[in-house]
């Protein structure tokens, strides 16, 4: 059974840092492609917005609305991947998702965790 499981969440105020770990289990971690994805308030599944994903070879990529501001590490010895999010704005405020993606099949979207709240305020 594959388990993807989101921590770190919590309210912090704008300029703040967060970081943000997902654990799998069930997988073979190390060939996924693992993202983080994140859904605003009042948007729908469909509308997750890619927020950064990095390769089995380690390889990144980030939105360009955090390039500059979050990381995603992983460690493939501990089946974790995290999202260090710094500098944070009230526009990231929203549910972040985990995500692992394996190889194939092409058209499998991957697996997800059950998110976690980021909310940036003061």
């Amino acid at each position: 059974q594959v388990q993807l499981v989101e921590s770190g969440g919590g309210l912090v105020q704008p300029g703040g840092s967060l970081r943000l770990s997902c654990a799998a289990s069930g997988i073979t971690f190390g060939i996924n492609v693992m993202g983080w994805y994140r859904q605003a308030p009042g948007k729908e599944r469909e509308e997750r917005e890619l927020v950064a994903v990095i390769s089995s070879g380690g390889t990144t990529y980030y939105a360009d609305s955090v390039k500059g501001r979050f990381t995603i590490p992983r460690d493939n010895a501990k089946n974790t991947v995290d999202l260090q999010m710094n500098s944070l704005k009230p526009e990231d405020t929203a549910v972040y998702y985990c995500n692992a993606r394996p190889p194939k099949p092409e058209w499998f979207k991957g697996y997800w965790g059950q998110g976690t709240q980021v909310t940036v305020s003061s």
